[in-house]
């Protein structure tokens, strides 16, 4: 595995297809790395190993159950994986707990993204269960990496974007709405 981007460094430029509904004729978007720096908005990318799996499908219908909270963070939340947008969608029409996702489904089939970012596993090629918090400047602020067969804790992404934003010191287990650190 090759060095996975860190914090500070620029997210790499990217335009992917992504699955973004179940309805038929609007089922696929083009999704780019401008989307979210043109809204002026933070950017939650949080990839995962496979489709048609099993600890993936738990991770992102946790994440959609807070889509609400990073939509009130002024976050794009956004998955991907290396699959293609046509098993993103059989995926999302089979699995009862991805049918609603309020959130696109990135396929990163050519792995340029993937590869770009340092996070894919060196034998089959699939990402490793990574989160990238990026700013609305296109910097990535925060990373998280995760073992393939450990899944991550969305309440602490939450915890970590909230942190991010206040543009202060944060002390350990600081939770939104606690006082931040006063250097003197």
């Amino acid at each position: 595995m090759s060095s996975i981007l860190s914090i500070g460094t620029k997210f790499p430029e990217f335009k992917k297809t992504a699955v973004v509904s179940l309805e038929k004729g609007k089922e696929f978007a083009e999704i780019t790395s401008q989307d979210h720096i043109n809204a002026g908005k933070w950017l939650v990318l949080f990839w995962y190993p496979k489709d048609f799996t099993f600890v993936c499908p738990t991770e992102i219908a946790e994440f959609n159950k807070n889509y609400e909270e990073f939509r009130d963070r002024d976050a794009d939340l956004v998955s991907a994986s290396t699959d293609t947008e046509f098993v993103h969608l059989a995926w999302r029409n089979d699995h009862k707990d991805l049918k609603d996702l309020k959130f696109p489904m990135l396929a990163d089939t050519s792995k340029s993204l993937g590869e770009a970012l340092g996070i894919l596993e060196e034998n089959e090629k699939v990402a490793y269960r990574v989160t990238y918090i990026v700013d609305p400047q296109g910097i990535i602020r925060w990373v998280s990496a995760n073992d393939l067969s450990v899944g991550r804790n969305v309440k602490e992404v939450l915890r970590v974007l909230d942190a991010l934003q206040t543009d202060e010191l944060c002390p350990c287990n600081w939770e939104k709405g606690q006082e931040t650190l006063k250097v003197a």
